[in-house]
């Protein structure tokens, strides 16, 4: 950089140089001729400007030899300099010049930088688009020529986050960054040198945390996918055998979805059959079969049974099960699948199938329009369920606990989980299975189910049971333990025992996800505008 300093000053103190030798020229060769209109050094400053700016007023004309032939230097140099204007002004339209001077005057605006244009970065840019008025779209590399123009208003910028963050000038809201390349490694290597910066950071990954730092989050496709599913296909009672053909990224994510979200009853007996590989989960999640059992079916509660040979080889089963869902990793494996089962198998159940590509007839989930939604990625409406929860937790209990800011990743997940389990409790509250979203009116009329009915002490034991075994589902399923006391480093914690053996005051605990209906119905009460329906 310094060397390429050096080279441009040298240049410049060349051309300067070179400019006032021909001045000087002029000035001495004409000042020499008394007829000559050019006296002075300020009279031959005043001709090359007129010149080279290409005016030519004619007020003053050199008559020597020398001064026609510095002259005639200027013409030419007036022809490029023009040229170089002009190309200037191009360069200035078709460049980063224009856009960054459009940005200068949207400071005010909301910004949202997308590292990479993509299907999926486009899809969530126009749900972003559509929904905040003054959103100001950006992708930071260059407008491809095949590329397609985006539906919305965006600029293409071949510029970085830090840039962008200089252009902002801390003017109005944070800028919010996005990566929509998915990264395999736990933690997006882009978004991670992000977090000094003024801005927020949601980034694409497989695994790792969900938060990272203050302003660092990551989101996994396969687990929006997951959550979109069981949120639109809520478990019903009557389904008592599920099939998930398929253990990838994407099923494995189903499964526990399911394991932390379908509990609608304490006395229900679900038997989840999976076909795929499992191994690796069944280590990972060792305490599983201290909340299911493992590979037998149970008639007084859930069941996991893993089948490592071909799904064509039982039968039986799939033509018993309520529900199939065809979920593997490869779009077109679960199409071929799903052709074959609807063919030479007798199906009684519904067959659900994770695709893209949308059929007439097809029972589909997962499609990026979907999944790449700003409340799926940025998760505004299940967070702020998350931290209501963790206040009335707060307000509910006799010991210290921490603020939402405080929590780490692992506790923050346990009240989000809560949260998505807030529309199991809207149907069970309703006796309605079929709502399947939030709505104001659904949300108010199980609020009011709730005050009715929990002053029933067998009502209240009810509601409060069914909720711990929810939280024994989510803490078994990260492999804690029974302690006497809480140890959040050994993961052990007092209330991982039977709903019977909790003391009074564990078991009013249970009630904070429950009158976390009522705290919605207040918002709904007092703000327009609510984020929390779109749960």
């Amino acid at each position: 950089m310094k060397k390429k300093s050096k080279i441009y000053l040298y240049i410049t103190i060349a051309i300067t140089a070179i400019y006032i030798g021909l001045l000087t020229i002029l000035y001495v060769s004409e000042s020499a001729n008394h007829n000559a209109s050019i006296q002075t050094f300020g009279d031959a400053f005043w001709y090359s400007l007129v010149t080279l700016t290409t005016v030519g007023y004619g007020d003053l004309t050199p008559v020597t030899p020398l001064g026609h032939a510095v002259g005639i230097i200027f013409l030419f140099l007036a022809a490029g300099i023009m040229m170089t204007l002009l190309g200037a002004a191009v360069s200035f339209i078709t460049s980063e010049g224009l856009p960054l001077l459009t940005l200068n005057f949207q400071r005010e605006k909301n910004w949202y930088y997308f590292a990479d244009y993509s299907i999926e970065s486009n899809i969530l840019a126009a749900y972003i688009y559509k929904e905040d008025s003054n959103a100001v779209i950006i992708y930071g590399e260059k407008k491809d020529e095949q590329m397609e123009s985006p539906d919305y208003p965006c600029l293409f910028l071949s510029i970085s986050p830090a840039r962008i963050v200089a252009q902002k000038k801390g003017v109005g809201t944070k800028c919010k960054i996005f990566f929509m390349k998915e990264n395999d490694i736990g933690v997006n290597s882009r978004a991670i040198d992000l977090h000094e910066l003024p801005v927020e950071v949601y980034a694409r990954t497989t695994n790792g945390k969900d938060h990272l730092s203050s302003n660092i989050n990551f989101f996994h496709s396969y687990d929006c996918c997951a959550r979109q599913y069981w949120r639109s296909q809520p478990l019903c009672n009557h389904e008592h055998t599920i099939v998930i053909i398929g253990f990838g990224h994407y099923g494995r994510c189903i499964l526990e979805r399911a394991i932390l979200t379908n509990i609608i009853s304490f006395e229900q007996h679900v038997t989840y059959h999976i076909f795929g590989d499992a191994k690796s989960f069944l280590a990972t999640h060792y305490r599983l079969n201290e909340m299911f059992s493992i590979n037998e079916i149970s008639a007084t509660g859930d069941s996991l049974i893993f089948h490592p040979d071909f799904w064509e080889m039982d039968h039986s089963i799939l033509e018993r099960a309520n529900r199939i869902i065809i979920c593997p990793d490869q779009e077109s494996d679960g199409w071929d699948i799903f052709w074959r089962l609807s063919r030479y198998y007798k199906i009684r159940g519904h067959i659900h199938l994770h695709s893209n590509r949308k059929a007439p007839g097809v029972s589909y989930f997962g499609t990026n329009e979907e999944i790449y939604t700003p409340n799926q990625i940025m998760r505004t409406a299940q967070n702020k369920a998350a931290v209501a929860i963790n206040e009335i937790f707060r307000k509910s209990v006799s010991y210290p606990t921490l603020s939402w800011e405080k929590l780490d990743d692992f506790h923050r997940q346990s009240k989000i989980s809560a949260a998505d389990h807030l529309i199991m409790k809207v149907r069970i509250l309703m006796k309605d299975e079929s709502i399947t979203e939030l709505t104001a009116y659904t949300i108010e009329k199980a609020y009011e189910k709730y005050c009715e009915t929990r002053y029933s002490e067998v009502m209240l034991d009810r509601y409060r049971r069914l909720d711990h075994l929810r939280w024994l589902r989510f803490y078994t399923f990260y492999n804690w333990s029974y302690g006497p006391v809480r140890d959040d480093d050994a993961k052990q914690h007092p209330m991982l025992c039977p709903y019977t053996e909790l003391t009074p005051e564990q078991k009013r605990e249970r009630d904070a996800t429950w009158e976390l209906l009522g705290s919605i119905v207040e918002e709904l009460r007092t703000s327009e505008k609510n984020l929390f329906i779109s749960l």
